[in-house]
């Protein structure tokens, strides 16, 4: 029968809040990159193969699986948790705790997930004559760099016959103590496309010798907009994003240079629409070109896939997550970032929610990848929380 979590489990998940705080601590001061968290996998290894009741393995090179299994028969779930970090170099002098890696910092908060993870699968571990099915913690390398490391994994085949895989993430755009919960789309489809074009150089004093590219690549970019605005259902969502422009020589500039590079990112939700962005910027890359008698290379590069969250699963994690904290949950919109964790749920019914762990008064607010970007410890409870109510809990609400 379900239930909230009993008094005595969430005391003894309060009991732990300086054990994830000191993970986390830990975690943050030696960031690794993406596959390359050899010491941060050595170290979640370790840790929890010295827990009582779990069976723990190597499903890539520096990712760790965790298996703890019930008294009880019930479903197959997984908990997930990232523990990549990011080349940026640190700027929070304030804080004992800062990066000693030169350039690599948790500028997204994936300390504090795995962490959270770690935590939770120590009292899990503790408690399996309340559990019922098999829990996996799945601590996931190389979130932040394609092709990710959640496609890796997936690649393994042990994920296919989950019957639910839960995931959740520390955002410091919600405040402290709110839940984001959503059904359907909760992340973006994060694509990239490089565009090289070849012209005719020549002096800018006669540029009728010449075809110039610059003129043609600013043009194209001028273009692509009115794809969003013209092409797309204004219902539908969609960004094209230009973030790079190289063009001839800084110390020649009497020159039209032969060529350019166009660069940048697209955001969707839809599949279709990705699609049709894809096919009507390289009509407009090829109508442009083709105008001026120049050439194009064009490669629209697949990202991570929207996360879709299952109407179902969703349905029964926003129950658990409101009988436990009734006044913070909200559904906001989805954002246009990208997220692997896409890779899971596109072959098993999966579900995704964000954590605030935004204070502005303690100066953790600025947004995810910035130098200064920092988490509310006072939502590392809530993370747990909802770990350890989802392994606990899902199975019984899934069976009525």
């Amino acid at each position: 029968m379900y239930t909230a979590l009993s008094s005595n489990l969430i005391e003894t998940i309060k009991d732990h809040e300086q054990t994830v705080v000191d993970y986390r601590r830990k975690l943050h001061e030696f960031p690794e990159l993406s596959f390359q968290e050899v010491k941060t996998s050595q170290f979640i290894f370790d840790e929890m193969s010295a827990l009582d009741n779990v069976e723990v393995t190597r499903p890539t090179k520096t990712s760790v699986l965790v298996k703890i299994t019930g008294a009880k028969p019930g479903l197959k779930i997984g908990l997930r948790a990232d523990i990549d970090a990011l080349p940026i170099q640190e700027d929070r002098p304030d804080i004992p705790f800062a990066s000693h890696v030169d350039g690599v910092m948790h500028a997204c908060g994936h300390d504090g997930h795995t962490a959270l993870l770690l935590t939770a699968t120590k009292i899990l571990s503790e408690h399996t004559d309340q559990l019922e099915g098999e829990i996996y913690s799945i601590f996931q390398h190389a979130e932040e760099s394609h092709p990710g490391g959640a496609k890796e994994m997936v690649a393994t085949g042990l994920f296919d016959d989950f019957d639910f895989i839960y995931g959740h993430h520390l955002v410091s755009s919600l405040n402290t103590g709110l839940i984001d919960v959503k059904t359907g789309a909760c992340s973006g489809n994060s694509d990239r496309y490089e565009v090289m074009i070849y012209g005719k150089g020549g002096h800018a004093a006669s540029p009728h010798e010449t075809i110039d590219p610059v003129i043609i690549g600013a043009q194209i970019i001028d273009k692509f907009q009115t794809i969003i605005s013209r092409k797309l259902d204004p219902l539908a969502s969609g960004i094209i994003s230009n973030t790079v422009f190289q063009a001839g020589d800084p110390n020649a500039k009497n020159i039209i240079p032969d060529s350019i590079i166009l660069g940048g990112s697209v955001r969707t939700f839809d599949a279709d629409v990705r699609a049709l962005i894809e096919t009507e910027m390289e009509r407009v890359i090829r109508g442009t070109c083709d105008s001026y008698g120049a050439t194009y290379d064009f490669n629209f590069r697949h990202g991570y896939a929207s996360v879709i969250n299952n109407a179902e699963t969703t349905k029964l994690v926003e129950k658990i997550s409101r009988d436990l904290y009734p006044e913070q949950i909200v559904s906001l919109p989805p954002f246009m970032g990208g997220e692997d964790f896409s890779a899971f749920s596109a072959i098993v019914p999966s579900t995704y929610l964000f954590i605030g762990s935004r204070n502005e008064d303690l100066g953790f607010d600025f947004p995810h990848h910035h130098p200064k970007f920092g988490l509310d410890e006072n939502s590392f409870l809530t993370g747990i929380t909802l770990f350890v109510s989802v392994a606990m809990n899902y199975s019984k609400i899934a069976s009525k």
